[in-house]
């Protein structure tokens, strides 16, 4: 069975007041769940160790990036190592602002993926396609060529290691959300995609992430091949976040 996920993107939100108020009531409602999801606090790299601190062994944590290089003159960077060192599971890679705002490239993505998997962390990569894309009808084709150049050296248990989220670019702090519909045809397609690697497809977590809301995580979470959230904003709200990790049926 597929891990389900929800993870908790704060992207340059936060504060230690923040992470006391917030981190503390996810998890003892985390700790709660009956359907088996798996909680994940991905805050700024800064409060890495505070949340650590405060989530005890019902939360999982990530960080939002790390450095293509393994160490040395990069100042600024941090490495996939010190992530794991620090007590992270998860790291993003690919995330839509990374390529938009700092010109991430997909060889760069790929270098990023490469030094996750080898540090022992699971990489959440982030693929999705502008609304100029979309309505151009290049939709699949811009996703599946960001999935095959990303995974392109992953192999053997290393595909153990990945879990995909989808997220939409117009759909990303816009309020706006594909239809439940519209997402579970492109997670289909990149199981499709992925089977074409020879990957384990089945086997892959793929979440869905762009204005998930309380609202509407059900019908989302509820399509054959979404297995769980990337969530922005909704995140920061201790009550709504938890709402959402509820949205899976118990049992499923």
């Amino acid at each position: 069975m597929r891990r389900k996920i929800v993870a908790g993107n704060w992207k340059m939100n936060g504060s230690k007041d923040l992470v006391q108020q917030l981190v503390g009531s996810v998890r003892d409602q985390a700790g709660l769940l009956d359907n088996g999801a798996e909680v994940v606090i991905i805050p700024p790299a800064l409060y890495v160790s505070a949340v650590k601190a405060e989530a005890g062994s019902e939360l999982s944590l990530g960080v939002q990036n790390v450095s293509q290089w393994q160490a040395g003159a990069y100042t600024g960077e941090i490495s996939a190592e010190m992530a794991r060192d620090v007590g992270c599971s998860y790291v993003l890679v690919g995330h839509s602002e990374r390529r938009q705002l700092f010109g991430e490239s997909d060889d760069v993505v790929a270098d990023k993926l490469g030094q996750v998997l080898q540090s022992g962390l699971t990489a959440v990569l982030c693929v999705g396609e502008t609304l100029e894309q979309r309505e151009a009808g290049d939709a699949e084709r811009v996703v599946a060529t960001q999935v095959l150049r990303a995974l392109a050296r992953v192999e053997g248990e290393r595909w153990l290691q990945v879990v995909i989220a989808y997220e939409p670019v117009w759909a990303i702090g816009t309020g706006r959300t594909a239809t439940a519909e519209d997402a579970q045809a492109m997670h289909a397609e990149i199981r499709n995609v992925l089977s074409s690697m020879k990957a384990p497809a089945e086997s892959i977590s793929v979440l869905y992430g762009g204005s998930v809301k309380a609202d509407n995580a059900a019908a989302l979470f509820a399509e054959p091949d979404i297995d769980g959230g990337l969530i922005g904003g909704a995140s920061l709200k201790a009550e709504e976040f938890i709402s959402i990790c509820r949205a899976f049926p118990a049992g499923a």
